[in-house]
């Protein structure tokens, strides 16, 4: 079933990682700016970097220092990681982890674009990450860590990279009811950030399974439905041509139109909610943060 998880994604978003060639998309700034960035926050990074996936701005929660290490999980295009690198600074390191050779792909050009020189991106699964323990000041993800099939392997993953005192803050969906049998069924659902998505409880239930304390998890109380507003826009824009090269099988557009699609019948606010988690790695008793 993992593995299943694993590819479905993989594809799906290397599909969208493909199709992002430039062009501004309108419906993609709705989307971002809907979940807290700023209109000075898009204007700092390539177009090409904001998919329209986001439900949250982890980088304006994490509280990020110069001279951190901030990881980003399931960094896609790079928006958020580009973002910290702004906040740690030039003394500072700002990593993306993502398990989709496209994605890495159109990070790394998209850091050329910027000659970012504090960033990296690394191509690896968030369950194993080719990362020291303890080397981590901050973990962010953004409507990533509902993708993963073993919530619990993330978790243990992510205390074990942080620095004792380092901190994960982290926007995500969470579920507040049960979804509808199709919508669970849905693989779409799935890649939309839905079906794989935790009750809270869950979330604070796996969080302290792993490790982690001081938990908080709050209703960002923003609107998803913000989604199928994009993908509906997304059928009216013009499509970027597929690579014939890379394996190009979806056009640009084509996730958003087919959320859009799998949602259109129900209220997504009714079921879900965009949450920010913040919690903590402990430090031994007597060690300053």
């Amino acid at each position: 079933m993992a593995d299943t998880i694993h590819a479905t994604v993989r594809d799906n978003y290397g599909a969208l990682a493909r199709g992002r060639a430039g062009a501004e998309n309108a419906g993609l700034s709705r989307i971002a700016a809907a979940f807290g960035y700023s209109p000075e926050d898009l204007a700092t990074v390539p177009a090409e970097a904001n998919l329209g996936v986001s439900c949250g701005n982890p980088v304006a929660l994490a509280s990020l220092q110069p001279g951190e290490t901030v990881l980003d999980l399931g960094s896609g295009g790079g928006l958020d990681v580009f973002l910290a690198a702004e906040r740690v600074g030039p003394q500072g390191r700002a990593i993306g982890i993502d398990m989709t050779a496209d994605m890495i792909a159109l990070a790394r050009a998209n850091a050329e674009r910027r000659q970012s020189r504090n960033v990296e991106f690394i191509e690896a699964p968030i369950e194993s990450m080719p990362l020291a323990d303890a080397s981590i000041d901050c973990v962010i993800s953004n409507c990533v860590l509902n993708l993963v099939p073993d919530k619990d392997a993330a978790y243990r993953e992510i205390l074990r990279v942080l620095k004792p005192g380092g901190r994960l803050a982290v926007s995500d969906i969470a579920l507040t009811r049960p979804l509808p049998d199709a919508i669970r069924a849905s693989v779409t659902a799935w890649v939309g950030c839905v079906a794989g998505a935790l009750t809270v409880e869950e979330n604070r239930a796996a969080l302290e399974r792993a490790g982690f304390t001081e938990i908080v998890i709050a209703d960002a109380g923003v609107d998803l439905n913000v989604y199928k507003e994009a993908g509906q826009n997304a059928r009216s824009e013009p499509a970027q041509p597929a690579s014939c090269c890379a394996g190009g099988d979806k056009p640009s557009g084509a996730l958003h139109a087919e959320m859009a699609e799998t949602f259109r019948a129900i209220d997504i606010n009714s079921y879900a909610a965009s949450v920010q988690i913040f919690a903590l790695r402990p430090a031994p008793a007597g060690e300053l943060l």
